[in-house]
């Protein structure tokens, strides 16, 4: 229990660092760019070979593929409905003025500002932030089963922490863009972090022993959330500010992950 205390500390700490960051700092857009595929990198090792080889290894492909293919769904769904509300009154404005998801709004994070940058009025930072929340709660329940049964979990842990530390910069910019103070910004992000620590110490506790099959459905679950967050958010709001350039620390963050899933 101790152990999974401290990964899940470890993990959602990210997002404390980067709400701090987000609020004092602005940060050139190419450098959050790389960040985001770097983690996008990441997030590929540990979805492959931490959560949906896991599921399908306790409760066989059609199983994992199902569960998978759930949580790609709802969080699919759940993503169109946060951008909806991070793009207040979009329907009056051309679709063009709109490059990239809503919910990483880069301009707020970022020291130079995308000329007529269309203001979410603070939604983007709060659309992240439920965002992070639900696809973080599985992602750290698998962590917490992974360490409660002794099978590692490094590099789960690794792309955690990588992910969630660029989306709460994001966010937490994003919120102090428009006007929300900073104690407000931090507790927001210290809730959130508080509560993916107690998904990790649930899946090393009460999880942990229960049935194989019943423990892959969650990790197929995050397996999905992760691979449609992937394709949704982290991978085209990466390309659309860092270029070709992605490509190469993308496969850093994949190569670093897949290293400390070795351990």
């Amino acid at each position: 229990m101790g152990m999974s205390l401290l990964f899940g500390v470890v993990a959602s700490s990210a997002l404390i660092v980067g709400a701090l960051i987000g609020v004092r700092f602005e940060l050139p857009k190419r450098l959050l760019a790389i960040l985001l595929s770097f983690a996008a990198g990441a997030l590929i090792t540990a979805l492959s070979f931490e959560l949906f080889e896991d599921a399908y290894q306790r409760g066989g492909i059609v199983r994992a593929a199902l569960g998978l293919l759930v949580g790609a769904v709802v969080f699919t769904a759940l993503s169109a409905l946060l951008d909806r509300w991070a793009q207040p009154g979009s329907q009056d404005i051309p679709a063009d003025e709109f490059r990239g998801s809503a919910k990483l709004d880069t301009n707020a994070a970022a020291a130079e500002k995308a000329p007529g940058a269309v203001s979410t009025r603070g939604a983007a930072g709060m659309a992240l932030l439920a965002a992070v929340t639900l696809d973080g709660v599985p992602e750290n329940i698998a962590l917490g089963v992974s360490l409660g049964e002794g099978t590692g979990g490094l590099a789960l842990l690794a792309a955690i922490f990588v992910s969630n530390l660029p989306e709460a910069l994001v966010g937490a910019s994003s919120m102090r863009s428009q006007g929300r103070s900073g104690g407000a910004i931090l507790g927001l992000w210290t809730v959130c972090a508080v509560l993916l620590v107690a998904a990790v110490v649930l899946g090393a506790g009460p999880l942990s022993g229960s049935d194989p099959e019943t423990i892959s459905l969650p990790l197929a679950f995050a397996a999905g959330a992760v691979i449609a967050s992937l394709a949704d958010t982290l991978m085209p709001e990466a390309y659309e500010h860092g270029g070709p350039a992605v490509a190469l620390s993308t496969a850093a963050g994949f190569v670093l992950s897949f290293v400390l899933s070795l351990a």
